[in-house]
This record gives structure tokens, C-alpha cells and sequence, in this order.
């Protein structure tokens, strides 16, 4: 008899959430807000050629490589994909990710929107996309000065970057509005929740209809 929790049990491909936005939208924090509540998730690590910040650890929050190291990686297809944004490299090792759809784990990216094209040309059916935006583009700026990480000019450039991004939205499956960062946070856990549920995600069903029809009554 099928336990109480065998829908829990069920066997099922993991999938490849993608969050991306401006920078300053939202996004990082509710990466990380996913991943310390939802252990099911495994964040992709991202390689990038930027310079690091005084806050960062290299391995934790990017791998931080020269130029040359990245096109070496490039060049040996080890990423998965990437892209250039504010003059700096940004990619997605390729081992790790596919080790964990192979184990049925979720992958969280946290990348912009070329590198969302890139993934959706190659694993098109694992994808789970959402662009995360600014209430306001004047909230924006707001929120990149009280990161006190960049200097004004940076901040600049990445406002004017933004408008760009922001015309990518209607390329993703879901769009959240990140006004109130709690609200926009469930918003993403329902949407998870969802697509974790879907039919063609779930290959163990086969097997679980398969025992509920052999299964005697009475």
C-alpha cells in the first residue's frame, strides 16, 4: 500500500530555475533567500572575469578568473554559456550542472538575460525562467546607492544598462514585480512549487500509476 507521503517520493527530473533583472531589482537576495529556505536547490556558481569585491569569496559568490583563464574554459566548452555585461565575462560552469539534473536536484542561476537565451537554446524543456523587476526606475537607483559597493559612474552605467535589460522581460515565463521584497519572494516559491509539479517533470509517475492500478481493492 502507497505510503502517505509517496507523492512526496515520486521520482522526478530536477529543473533549472532562472532568475534574472537589473542589477539592484532583486534578484541576489531572492536567490539567496531561495536557497536557505528550500534545501531541494543548488546554486550555480558563476565564473566571471569582473574584479572582486571586498565583500565576495571566491568559489561562494563567483569563481573569479583572468581573461585568459575564461577563454581557455570557453574554448574547451566547459561553460554552459556566457555572456559579456559591463565589460566584464559571466558564464555557467558546465560540470555542475549537469551533474545535478542527472541526480534530480534543482539549479538555481542567477544570470542575465543573454545568458537566459543561451540555456533555453540548449535545454530548452528544463528551464524555468523569471525576470524580477524595479517598482520604479527611480527605486532603483535608490537601492544601488544603499549597496554603497559601486562608485557613481558605475552606478550609472548600470542604470542606463537597465532599460536594456528590462526589454528582455517578455522572453521569460514568469515576471514578478519586486515592490515589497516578501511578496515578490513568495511569488517565486509558488511559481517553484508549480513547476515542480508538472506532469513532464516527473518520470517516477509511470512507475506510481503503474502500482496504483495493480493495486487490489477490496
Amino acid at each position: 500500500m502507497p505510503s502517505r507521503d509517496a507523492g512526496s517520493q515520486i521520482r522526478r527530473r530536477g529543473l533549472m530555475l532562472v532568475l534574472s533583472s537589473p542589477s539592484g531589482a532583486g534578484k541576489s537576495t531572492i536567490a539567496r533567500n531561495l536557497l536557505e529556505s528550500d534545501n531541494q536547490f543548488e546554486l550555480s556558481v558563476s565564473v566571471t572575469t569582473r574584479p572582486r569585491r571586498g565583500s565576495e569569496i571566491d568559489g561562494r559568490h563567483y569563481h573569479f578568473r583572468s581573461r585568459r583563464e575564461f577563454e581557455i574554459l570557453r574554448d574547451n566548452d566547459e561553460l554552459l554559456e556566457w555572456a559579456e555585461v559591463h565589460g566584464n565575462y559571466y558564464a555557467t560552469p558546465r560540470g555542475p550542472a549537469e551533474r545535478a539534473m542527472a541526480e534530480g536536484r534543482d539549479m538555481l542561476f542567477d544570470i542575465d538575460w543573454q545568458g537566459a537565451q543561451q540555456l533555453r537554446e540548449k535545454m530548452r524543456g528544463d528551464i524555468v525562467s523569471i525576470f524580477i523587476l524595479p517598482p520604479s526606475m527611480a527605486e532603483l537607483k535608490e537601492r544601488l546607492k544603499r549597496r554603497a559597493e559601486d562608485q557613481e559612474a558605475v552606478i550609472e552605467t548600470r542604470l542606463k544598462n537597465a532599460r536594456d535589460e528590462i526589454e528582455h522581460w517578455a522572453e521569460y515565463d514568469f515576471v514578478v514585480v519586486n515592490d515589497d521584497l516578501d511578496r515578490a519572494f513568495t511569488e517565486v516559491v509558488s511559481i517553484v512549487q508549480a513547476e515542480r509539479l508538472r506532469r513532464d517533470r516527473r518520470p517516477g509517475l509511470f512507475d506510481f500509476v503503474s502500482g496504483l492500478l495493480d493495486e487490489p481493492v477490496g
